[in-house]
């Protein structure tokens, strides 16, 4: 969930001040560092999931002020950038047990009080990748929502950039167009998962969630349809990357990086994302608290970092490093953010099951896959697993360049098992999960592949047959049962 700000008018003194703070905030966090100061005997997990709010037609709705109104719950629900999005954040825990099975039944049982509430409200909430409902015509700046937020993110990223965002994504069709506001980014809703290490462990934990992003967006894409066209298989990906994109055609050609960024390179230390961000990254949100973070470490106080963290929430990494204070302590986290929402809680929860035994096996090898692979190799992986799904081929060390369904069923799946038990998760909980991941590589079908296959079948007008496969999509999610277990077909006519 990203910090409120204030509606504010932002000066040359602002972003003076606000880069002296930043940079004092690094010299605060590599003191801790070396101090030890941080939490590092447990480990908790979190989740955020944003979601689609639609009518009875299975267009967007939007009507998220008044839904969050009638939800009535502002600990756990946020808004999100466009009115039709909005967010539940759950608190964090354990994966030890059976906390994984009631981490699943918790968050359905917050989904569904929260779309009989949103019902009321004229809207249904659906757990889906990117809208495929979703027109141009829906994503201008009025479609953002109210929080001052969004409206000064869209006025520092459109002054940064100086022109019109432009989108040109070549799939299996191709999107061409161009945007005056970032509102196109409001079409990528995520599942978030946040796994809080010690800064000992944190470089491994983190290197090992690059290795796998592209496994992971292959195995649970669910974003094929943008405006009407069917491009890759995870859209989101290059959608994301450049409906908040800053830099114009020539700061691209000088090698600028971009805001959503997988990075460049295997890290030691947490600290080393912190500071590329300082280095390579102008603020967007200049906004300075009174705090003094070296001052407060001098009083024995813990600092809040507040401009770094409002700096590192404004660069998009696929994994984010996070730095938070909680009971008075301080923590750090990795946020994957590479997967889209849905198809049902169940999917989410196998994603989950699956990443987290992988990090975990991954970051305890005593041969790391970082120490095998190149970074570029990881990047490229990520981008054949968004583009082609469950059809993608990755290298991977000591395989070579494999299917990427062949490379989970036959390497990646025990590993996650080994993972899931260092964890200590039950073991009925762990093979349901991992079952739910084996199952979609062995029948091909994930979110999708179930969307492109249901539209393909309707035939006849694309918009209609994306507002009726998103209509029985809405109801499939509300039975829980995995996405491979779907059936495809002109069924609903």
């Amino acid at each position: 969930m990203g910090r409120d700000v204030a509606a504010v008018t932002i000066t040359k003194e602002d972003r003076r001040l606000y880069r002296d703070k930043v940079r004092r905030c690094l010299e605060a966090l590599s003191a801790m560092l070396r101090e030890s100061r941080f939490e590092d005997d447990r480990a908790c997990i979190g989740m955020e999931v944003e979601l689609n709010l639609v009518d009875e037609t299975g267009r967007p709705a939007m009507r998220n002020a008044a839904v969050l109104e009638s939800i009535a719950d502002p600990g756990a629900w946020a808004t999100e950038l466009a009115q039709f999005n909005i967010e539940i954040n759950m608190p964090p825990g354990s994966l030890a047990g059976k906390s994984l099975a009631m981490l699943e039944q918790a968050i359905r049982d917050n989904l569904n009080h929260a779309d009989g509430r949103a019902r009321t409200a004229g809207a249904e909430l659906v757990m889906v990748g990117i809208l495929p409902t979703l027109r141009e015509s829906d994503l201008g700046e009025a479609a953002l929502s109210a929080n001052p937020r969004y409206r000064l993110l869209n006025e520092q990223v459109l002054a940064a950039r100086g022109e019109n965002l432009s989108l040109d994504i070549d799939g299996v069709e191709r999107l061409r167009t161009t945007a005056d506001c970032i509102a196109p980014e409001a079409a990528c809703t995520s599942v978030q998962f946040h796994l809080q290490v010690g800064p000992d462990d944190f470089a491994a934990s983190w290197n090992a969630a690059q290795a796998i992003a592209g496994v992971q967006v292959a195995v649970g894409a669910n974003s094929p349809f943008l405006f009407g066209r069917e491009l890759w298989r995870e859209t989101r990906l290059p959608l994301f990357e450049q409906a908040t994109d800053t830099r114009s055609e020539e700061l691209k050609v000088q090698g600028v990086r971009p805001r959503v960024w997988f990075g460049e390179r295997w890290i030691d230390s947490a600290f080393d994302l912190f500071e590329e961000n300082s280095r390579y990254f102008s603020a967007l949100l200049p906004l300075c608290e009174d705090e003094d973070p070296l001052e407060a470490l001098a009083r024995s106080e813990i600092p809040e970092l507040a401009e770094l963290s409002l700096h590192n929430g404004t660069i998009y990494r696929w994994n984010r490093p996070v730095y938070a204070v909680g009971a008075g302590r301080p923590h750090l986290r990795v946020e994957n953010r590479v997967l889209p929402a849905g198809p049902t809680v169940a999917d989410t929860m196998a994603n989950a099951a699956f990443y987290y035994g992988l990090v975990r096996a991954l970051a305890e090898e005593e041969h790391p896959v970082w120490e095998r692979m190149s970074f570029a190799s990881a990047a490229d992986n990520a981008r054949r697993g968004a583009r082609y799904g469950l059809d993608a081929r990755v290298f991977w060390p000591g395989v070579g360049e494999v299917p990427v369904a062949e490379l989970v069923l036959s390497h990646l799946l025990p590993k996650a098992v080994t993972g899931l038990d260092r964890w200590g998760v039950d073991t009925v909980v762990r093979d349901r999960l991992l079952g739910i991941i084996e199952q979609r590589c062995v029948t091909g079908q994930n979110g999708a592949t179930w969307q492109v296959e249901t539209v393909r079948a309707a035939g006849g007008d694309r918009e209609e047959a994306l507002r009726l496969m998103t209509r029985r999509y809405v109801e499939h999610m509300h039975t829980n049962a995995p996405v491979h277990t779907w059936p495809i077909g002109v069924y609903w006519r």
